[in-house]
């Protein structure tokens, strides 16, 4: 049975060597303001407030959000609930990158002119002086690192930024390394904060990607720790998807999650779901909280059911030998880890 959220409270674990500490499970704010295929918003303002109470009463102190999320409503959102309470007891991240101005190209990517104005506009959004962490939402290879690691350095020297991330969609620890190499040169904030894709079906950084993180003690909070809803268990291997969804018209997806490889892993996620007591999304984010390297993992919600399950994932305690058979249940670069 899945606690209350008055049962629930989450810990606090190091976010990398940053010095400072996050809660063991983020809260990602992806689907505030966000339209479905029908024109509907997925979570209005008040849900969006009514989930963030919520995580904030089982100790969760970590709000991920970026300035397009909603269109910039999620950070509104955010600060509107921010502006009742001490902003000092939570930790803020937001991100920049991706193109906000039909027409305009400047307003795309990490150039300084594009992150200079973003910086004051999101932080006027989420109306605090600055953001505990900013990321770069992916990489920008028309920016030169050195302009990118200046500007970025820029804004922590000016008090707007607290801690750099960078958010990636695949495994490049070799533009992170390069990246820091050249702000450790000039004695620039580095970037200390990474946000991979990384589940147990999304493998990829594990080898190099997570080593280096591990070696550099930077911290990992992956994004899409369910992968994109495969390892709650809302898939069959012989279940006929609804015509006209969303999932049926993505090729993508079908050949990225539903194969028979993840669905032998998703019998094995079952097989440990049902000697804990646990739903198997459960358990995937617990896996999670067992990967040397992986500091804390960004969970997201449409309700607060919905959400409370996510984080009662907190209260689970895996043995090594279930760990293992996860991890083994599907092969990836995963020795040593």
């Amino acid at each position: 049975m899945t606690p209350s959220l008055s049962e629930i409270d989450l810990d606090f674990v190091p976010l990398g060597r940053t010095g400072i500490r996050t809660s063991e499970l983020q809260f990602g704010t992806w689907r505030f303001g966000k339209e479905n295929e029908a024109g509907d918003v997925e979570i209005g303002e008040q849900r969006a407030h009514e989930l963030l109470d919520a995580y904030a009463e089982a100790g969760g102190r970590y709000i991920d959000t970026a300035d397009v999320y909603g269109g910039g409503a999620s950070e509104e959102w955010i600060g509107d609930w921010l502006a009742d309470r001490d902003r000092e007891r939570y930790t803020v991240a937001s991100k920049i990158y991706w193109q906000i101005r039909d027409g305009d190209p400047n307003s795309r990517g990490t150039n300084r002119k594009n992150v200079r104005h973003r910086i004051d506009a999101l932080l006027d959004r989420l109306g605090t002086d600055y953001v505990d962490v900013l990321y770069i939402h992916r990489w920008d290879d028309e920016t030169p690192t050195r302009e990118l690691m200046k500007t970025l350095n820029g804004l922590v020297e000016a008090g707007k930024v607290q801690y750099l991330g960078a958010s990636t969609l695949r495994p490049n620890a070799w533009k992170v390394a390069r990246a820091n190499a050249v702000a450790d040169a000039h004695g620039w904030e580095p970037f200390t904060v990474l946000q991979p894709r990384y589940n147990l079906v999304d493998r990829e950084i594990e080898g190099d990607y997570l080593e280096f993180a591990r070696q550099r003690t930077l911290a990992v909070c992956p994004w899409s720790p369910l992968g994109q809803g495969f390892l709650t268990g809302k898939y069959d291997r012989d279940q006929d998807l609804p015509a006209g969804s969303k999932v049926a018209a993505s090729s993508r997806f079908r050949e990225s999650y539903l194969t028979e490889e993840n669905f032998d892993l998703h019998e094995e996620l079952d097989r440990v779901a049902a000697e804990v007591d646990a739903s198997p999304a459960q358990v995937a984010l617990a896996w999670l909280a067992h990967r040397r390297g992986v500091s804390a993992p960004i969970v997201g919600a449409r309700t607060v059911d919905q959400l409370t399950e996510n984080l009662a994932a907190a209260t689970i305690d895996l043995s090594a030998e279930q760990v293992d058979r996860l991890t083994e249940a599907k092969a990836g670069p995963y020795e040593g880890l």
